[in-house]
């Protein structure tokens, strides 16, 4: 199963290869923006946008409040799981 994880864009990394860094629930990580954005475009639009990360790679954007009942209902699944703290490192692997 493939699951996209909703990250907020808080810096470009590296314009030249379309790397920004992202947060995903705290952590930090360079997400490749190579799938949301066309050659020439200005990557620093993209900071403060929400998106949809899975394997490093940005692939498509999505609403701050869509990103947050997703967080959530992840956080929901983890306790359910009584995996508690499990979650983060589970998507950031």
């Amino acid at each position: 199963m493939c699951l996209g994880v909703p990250a907020r864009i808080v810096a470009i990394a590296d314009a030249g290869r379309m790397l920004a860094v992202a947060d995903i629930l705290g952590e930090r990580r360079e997400v490749d923006l190579s799938c949301i954005t066309e050659p020439g475009d200005p990557l620093s639009d993209h900071v403060g946008q929400w998106v949809l990360v899975h394997l490093g790679f940005a692939l498509s954007r999505v609403e701050e409040a869509d990103a947050w009942v997703t967080l959530d209902l992840l956080r929901q699944i983890d306790e359910a799981e009584a995996g508690r703290g499990h979650l983060k490192a589970s998507l950031l692997t």
